[in-house]
């Protein structure tokens, strides 16, 4: 004779899975994946040290970079070598964004307009260096592809700007793999929606104790044969930071 489970075990079960399945909308869920995509190089504050490689058609250079980070309001970006740079900054303070020219003891407050513009000859945009947007933020997101993609289990997601988000694109398409959220690669649009830059992550190891893409290559469109690459050599997330840090008397110091 079969045995059946009372109706009173199971209708709390198909209860419970449906509540779960209602948890999370699917514009919820990429807000959360964006979101750990977003804290990935970040904590409540970190420091580190990278090197920039800048490769044009005129010129390869390359750089070594101090940064500080906390939050979304405060960063800042100090040059170390090569010796002619040493010094030269990028501070983020709240709103307010201001470049140091140690040659001439110039601090230059940058506007909005000035953030889509090329950080000290490279690919990267002042944008960039200071993580002034904030994907999970500045975004709405849906996702557009998740399944296989190369060999990889990937989930691909759009993003457009929320009203009044000051930011630079016009969209970005950003694909990530689907354990972990590693992402792959991004591709930025500008406001007309033409493609105007790759972002390529690799190298992925653990930097801080976090694994993250330590490496992060962008290749501008129009210039395929061109490319700046930054490197993550050391992080370290959540420290103690003074107070006072983020501020411009601390770049004339230096």
């Amino acid at each position: 004779m079969k045995k059946f489970l009372p109706l009173l075990f199971i209708l709390p079960m198909l209860y419970a899975v449906a509540t779960a399945q209602k948890l999370e909308t699917p514009k919820e869920r990429a807000a959360r994946i964006l979101s750990k995509i977003d804290d990935m190089w970040r904590g409540k504050s970190s420091r580190g040290l990278m090197a920039m490689k800048v490769k044009t058609q005129n010129y390869t250079r390359e750089l070594e970079l101090r940064i500080w980070s906390q939050g979304k309001e405060k960063s800042l970006v100090i040059i170390e070598s090569p010796l002619r740079e040493k010094n030269t900054a990028t501070l983020k303070s709240g709103p307010n964004i201001y470049s140091y020219l140690p040659k001439t003891d110039r601090t230059i407050r940058l506007t909005s307009g000035m953030m889509v513009g090329n950080w000290m000859g490279s690919h990267f945009t002042n944008d960039d260096l200071v993580k002034e947007s904030r994907m999970s933020d500045d975004y709405n997101a849906i996702i557009t592809f998740e399944g296989n993609q190369k060999g990889n289990e990937v989930i691909e997601f759009t993003l457009f700007p929320k009203p009044n988000a000051a930011v630079v694109w016009g969209k970005i398409i950003i694909t990530v793999k689907s354990d972990g959220f590693i992402p792959i690669h991004s591709k930025y649009y500008d406001e007309d929606m033409a493609l105007s830059r790759t972002m390529a992550f690799s190298n992925i190891k653990s930097i801080g104790g976090r694994m993250i893409p330590a490496t992060l290559r962008v290749i501008p469109k129009e210039k395929t044969n061109e490319f700046t690459e930054l490197t993550y050599k050391e992080m370290e997330f959540d420290i103690d930071l003074p107070s006072g840090f983020f501020s411009i008397a601390r770049l004339r110091r230096r």
